[in-house]
């Protein structure tokens, strides 16, 4: 690692210091309403198990985040993202 790139890892860590003691706000909160999954299975036409297989996973998964008990995170967020922009191409990338 270079200097920048740690001189650039140690300004990050101190900036999750002061977010996380509330001293300063997260620049960038990305916020999945639970209505939106819901709203993306139906416009794709899929059950709730049809859809939780597709997609990668549970059907108690899937029902948690519809009714608001979680929140996706990671690839599974990105991948509802595009579905929710482009659904034809999430059904025709997955072969469902």
């Amino acid at each position: 690692m270079n200097n920048k790139n740690f001189g650039d890892l140690l300004t990050s860590i101190g900036q999750a210091r002061k977010i996380h003691s509330g001293r300063m706000k997260p620049g960038n909160i990305s916020k999945f309403h639970p209505i939106i999954v819901k709203r993306i299975r139906k416009k794709l036409h899929k059950s709730q198990t049809e859809f939780a297989y597709l997609i990668g996973v549970s059907v108690d998964t899937l029902q948690n985040w519809e009714q608001g008990r979680r929140r996706p995170e990671g690839p599974a967020l990105a991948l509802l993202r595009v579905a929710q922009s482009n659904p034809e191409v999430v059904i025709k990338a997955l072969h469902a």
